[in-house]
């Protein structure tokens, strides 16, 4: 806890609107209760943390994560980034709340309804090089040239055949990123394409999608990865909080 020398901090998870009811056991960091920080139409949710604990650990990711893909389910939601701390409750209202209301409240309107899923496929590795081979003449002749010889032997092939399987395999991620999105466009209002974060990422892409449309999404997400299957394995994470298609103040 605080000491009484150094007062609590307000960490402040993110904006809602402002007849939101957190259920009693909302928790956030260090397993803090959650309160409702309200001015006008909008509201924060914030818990009290101690300003001399430093954050980033996994568990405090995962508690912020948690608190506002949980809101999210029930109740539009701008994600604030992780780590945002203000001085007192008093400080979130005169410093993000009251000068922000008004976009904050417009914000809240076109999230109304919507949420976030993400779709990352990952290629299976022998699966897609067996592609490349097949449908690239130049990588077919360098695997070739290394089949029987030594690592020292066949350096040179060696590097210039992973140089073109790496180009080969963005040319696919570009490709396969593409179908995705074209699938599922019909069922999303807007995509947002996330950086690769693995050589063999096949697609990695974030939509925001209409609730009354989740069924209908989610089948067509079903529908490309049965296509992908052997090739590529496709997951499917929501709904969240739309952590991709809003910016706010610290966000």
């Amino acid at each position: 806890m605080p000491t009484s020398e150094q007062p609590a901090a307000c960490y402040v998870y993110g904006i809602v609107p402002a007849d939101v009811e957190l259920t009693s056991d909302a928790r956030g960091l260090a397993d803090r209760p959650v309160d409702v920080v309200r001015q006008g139409d909008v509201a924060a949710l914030v818990s009290e943390v101690d300003p001399v604990v430093p954050l980033g650990r996994p568990a405090d990711l995962m508690a912020h994560q948690r608190l506002l893909d949980d809101a999210a389910r029930d109740v539009p939601v701008l994600p604030m980034r992780f780590g945002a701390v203000m001085t007192d409750a008093r400080a979130v209202v005169r410093e993000l709340l009251a000068p922000n209301e008004a976009g904050f409240r417009a914000a809240l309107a076109e999230l109304e309804g919507r949420v976030e899923y993400v779709v990352r496929g990952r290629y299976v590795e022998r699966a897609v090089l067996t592609e490349v081979v097949g449908e690239n003449a130049a990588a077919a002749r360098l695997r070739e040239q290394i089949r029987g010889r030594g690592e020292k032997e066949a350096y040179e092939a060696r590097v210039r055949l992973g140089e073109l399987l790496y180009r080969a395999v963005e040319a696919k991620r570009e490709t396969d990123t593409g179908r995705l999105i074209e699938t599922v466009s019909p069922y999303c209002v807007l995509s947002a394409v996330r950086e690769p974060t693995h050589h063999l990422d096949a697609a990695h892409v974030a939509f925001l999608v209409d609730s009354a449309r989740r069924s209908e999404f989610e089948d067509a997400v079903g529908k490309v990865g049965r296509e992908w299957e052997e090739r590529a394995d496709l997951r499917l994470q929501g709904p969240i909080a739309p952590y991709d298609f809003v910016l706010t103040p610290g966000g």
